[in-house]
């Protein structure tokens, strides 16, 4: 709808030019395999649930798993949770995982984004065996687990950097509960820095809730990163610069 006036036609619900911001283009991460080949993720634009980073913990729990990969993934079921660009999902399924779901917020533009990653990475040899969904932390698990061969539980779960969501502590455990197989030998591999050092009691407090809920929990490794992710922010520089690695496992 337009009016007239003396000083001509004006538009009064058109939006200035400049009104809305513009929209953030997507971004690539590189990172290196141990063959040094290097997998390139495309990362969102932007997204609220912070999945435009390739995270530290992302990285570090990749290499993790690559060179453990004759003990920790060939053959083995996987479920990634909070995967953003989805790295160590793919990295499990080139090191021979026999399945892999890889799965953050039900968000179109991060799904689709895992998606694009998934059919975009030349060195799958079976695509199918990677399959992106989108979850909802403690929410049912069926179209989950209902890739997996027999309806039991992933022998490996990946929650790398979201301790950082201290209220969704109480879903995260309900989820590895839900999806983690009855087995000693299934691990849930969870890697973080404290980005925030100052709230590191509550980052920790993740680990407390594991354990009431009937998980073992074990401290297996630690790295200090060259440098800090984000230079401007506050707070001890060593912790910011440092991954931990808990397992938690059932009894």
């Amino acid at each position: 709808m337009s009016t007239d006036s003396d000083e001509g036609e004006v538009d009064l619900f058109q939006e200035p030019a400049d009104f809305y911001q513009p929209e953030k283009q997507a971004t690539f991460a590189s990172h290196q395999l141990l063959s040094g080949n290097e997998l390139n993720i495309r990362l969102v634009g932007h997204n609220p649930l912070w999945g435009h980073f390739l995270w530290n913990a992302g990285r570090t729990i990749s290499t993790y798993l690559e060179e453990r990969a004759n003990e920790l993934v060939q053959g083995k079921t996987v479920l990634e949770l909070g995967a953003g660009g989805g790295l160590p999902s793919l990295v499990c399924a080139l090191s021979g995982a026999a399945q892999v779901v890889v799965t953050d917020y039900p968000d179109a533009d991060l799904i689709d984004n895992l998606r694009y990653n998934v059919t975009h990475c030349d060195a799958l040899s079976s695509p199918t065996k990677i399959v992106p969904e989108g979850y909802l932390w403690g929410a049912p698990t069926e179209h989950l687990t209902k890739h997996l061969s027999r309806n039991s539980g992933f022998d490996v779960l990946i929650l790398a950097d979201l301790l950082f969501n201290h209220s969704e502590h109480a879903k995260l455990i309900k989820t590895v509960q839900l999806t983690l197989k009855k087995s000693p030998a299934s691990k849930a591999y969870v890697f973080f820095t404290p980005y925030r050092p100052w709230l590191l009691d509550k980052d920790l407090a993740f680990f407390d809730l594991a354990r009431e809920a009937g998980f073992v929990v074990n401290k297996t490794f630690e790295k200090t990163m060259d440098r800090v992710m984000f230079e401007e922010d506050p707070g001890d520089e060593q912790l910011r610069r440092t991954v931990f690695g808990y397992e938690l496992n059932w009894p």
